[in-house]
């Protein structure tokens, strides 16, 4: 497994944005990015100090990223994330990630309404408004020149989460039938929508909702007999978006340890 402070290659292979870049999942791909030659954009909604971390590395580095502040949920945002983007080149590939649980862990009943409209509006709604806008910008029939959409989507959708996370294994399924449906959607326009789907990952996620050994504890259930780390998601992504996976669109690939 790569470090993620490996050397990057020079900044050529266009602009990618990583939402939810701050820590976790995203930071793995927005270094992944970097190693590959992408300028990368750092999205973050509330974790200034990550996400500025993550940009320094990679600029201590010799690669090219920027910091953008932006809610996923709110479509004026995005568009500025966008806007934003443009001033490091030209657009190639969008990387969906930033995703929330609500921080709690419980059976359905208990989320309160609150929490449950949160959840989906940064986990649909954001999701939805971050692909049309990657459309407007990348489709070769709008004048863009194409490119890759990857959607992170979870292993969730297969057994539901229950008392757990049920609210947010929904949210998951609703990002592989966007994926699909898109993909058959926009294919003949340059850009390829694909979803990775992570199962248990070492990340803060959990601590956040109050389980930080929740990985662990799940490792009896997964084959492989570990939670996967951020970096090897990040693989994933990284394939996806290549020239080798380019006849690949509207997949939703696993990373999950056989789970």
């Amino acid at each position: 497994m790569e470090e993620k402070l490996t050397p990057v290659r020079p900044a050529g292979r266009g602009v990618a944005i990583v939402t939810g870049a701050s820590r976790g999942i995203g930071a793995a791909t927005a270094y992944a990015a970097a190693r590959a030659g992408h300028s990368v954009v750092v999205n973050y909604s509330e974790d200034s100090v990550g996400a500025k971390n993550v940009v320094e590395d990679i600029l201590s580095l010799g690669g090219r990223a920027l910091a953008v502040q932006a809610d996923v949920s709110r479509p004026a945002d995005v568009v500025h994330l966008f806007d934003q983007a443009g001033s490091l080149g030209e657009l190639t590939a969008v990387i969906n990630n930033a995703a929330i649980t609500g921080n709690m862990i419980g059976t359905l009943v208990d989320v309160p309404a609150e929490t449950v409209q949160r959840v989906v509006d940064v986990n649909v709604s954001g999701m939805i408004f971050m692909c049309q806008e990657a459309v407007r910008r990348l489709s070769t029939h709008n004048g863009g020149g194409g490119g890759s959409i990857i959607n992170i989507s979870s292993t969730a959708t297969k057994a539901g989460s229950p008392g757990t996370w049920v609210h947010y294994a929904a949210t998951k399924g609703a990002v592989d039938v966007l994926t699909v449906g898109l993909a058959a959607e926009v294919a003949k326009q340059g850009i390829r929508v694909n979803a990775v789907a992570p199962g248990s990952t070492n990340t803060g996620l959990h601590a956040a909702a109050g389980m930080p050994d929740r990985v662990e504890r799940l490792n009896h259930t997964i084959p492989m007999g570990r939670g996967a780390e951020p970096e090897e998601v990040a693989a994933a992504v990284m394939w996806l978006m290549s020239e080798d996976a380019g006849y690949i669109t509207g997949a939703v690939l696993p990373v999950s340890g056989g789970r």
